[in-house]
């Protein structure tokens, strides 16, 4: 099996890429189940994928749990730039698959800091989990030329993302991206089910997300910008908030599963 792999080095891009999604997976389904104990009143917290990070590590066994996961995303972070340059899944070189591709490479940069957050954490850096990165380049963007407008833009772009994640789980083109053939049609629509709450509550995110970019630009204030975080204490401040915030918070559980059952049915295969 060693020397198979060896021989083969696209089969280490695959699995260290299965293993990306894997990881991935866990870091949401952290996010969820914190935000899902505030919602239900029996703890927990609300926090982005860095805090989830933190989480992880103050757990039994952390720093070697940390570890596997900050592998996991290196392997994420691998996997969408292959996605992105040798192009496995033929999307092309016309505008649309240009597009799709430069947004894996993009995703892959999101999460290469992710990845770095997480080796922060594993060395014990102080200043980990200090400072809020969305508000520091939501600042820079604003003093810069044109600075509302570039953030305005942003905000308007991640709606439009929030919206794309809807259109998915309404179509369930997703399914396309698994070979389920082994699976039962009872076990099928669960699959599908899963996924499609899952796409809709980071939708909702995305759009709050968004919103508060735009928000930031018209007042020409960083501090309106917000990540993930901050997007789960707004749906948890607002009427009939456990409500929202739990059912964002078990989509965002539900997400996180979607992710490791990609990981486990996708075919993901290195030209």
């Amino acid at each position: 099996m060693t020397q198979h792999l060896i021989d083969n080095p696209s089969l280490w891009v695959e699995r260290l890429g299965r293993f990306g999604y894997t990881s991935k997976g866990v870091v949401y389904a952290i996010v969820g189940l914190l935000a899902a104990q505030v919602a239900f009143g029996t703890g927990g917290k609300t926090t982005d994928t860095k805090g989830a990070l933190q989480t992880l590590v103050e757990q039994p066994f952390g720093q070697i749990l940390l570890a596997l996961v900050a592998i996991g995303l290196i392997g994420y972070v691998l996997w969408r730039f292959v996605e992105a340059i040798k192009d496995p899944e033929h999307k092309g070189n016309d505008a649309k698959g240009l597009a799709q591709r430069i947004s894996y490479a993009i995703n892959g940069f999101i999460y290469a800091g992710l990845a770095y957050s997480a080796v922060q954490i594993l060395l014990g850096s102080s200043n980990s989990g200090n400072s809020n990165s969305t508000q520091d380049w939501t600042a820079r963007l604003l003093s810069q030329p044109f600075g509302q407008w570039l953030v305005g833009t942003g905000g308007a772009f991640v709606i439009g993302l929030g919206f794309y994640q809807f259109y998915r789980a309404y179509t369930t083109k997703f399914q396309r991206e698994f070979n389920l053939s082994q699976l039962s049609h009872k076990e099928r629509k669960w699959v599908i089910g899963i996924c499609r709450f899952g796409l809709v509550a980071r939708g909702i995110v995305f759009c709050i997300i968004g919103w508060f970019f735009i928000q930031a630009a018209t007042q020409s204030n960083a501090q309106a910008a917000g990540g993930l975080d901050e997007a789960l204490q707004t749906l948890a401040q607002q009427p009939y908030g456990p409500w929202l915030l739990g059912f964002v918070a078990l989509g965002l559980i539900a997400y996180g599963i979607y992710m490791v059952i990609k990981a486990r049915y996708s075919q993901l295969v290195v030209n």
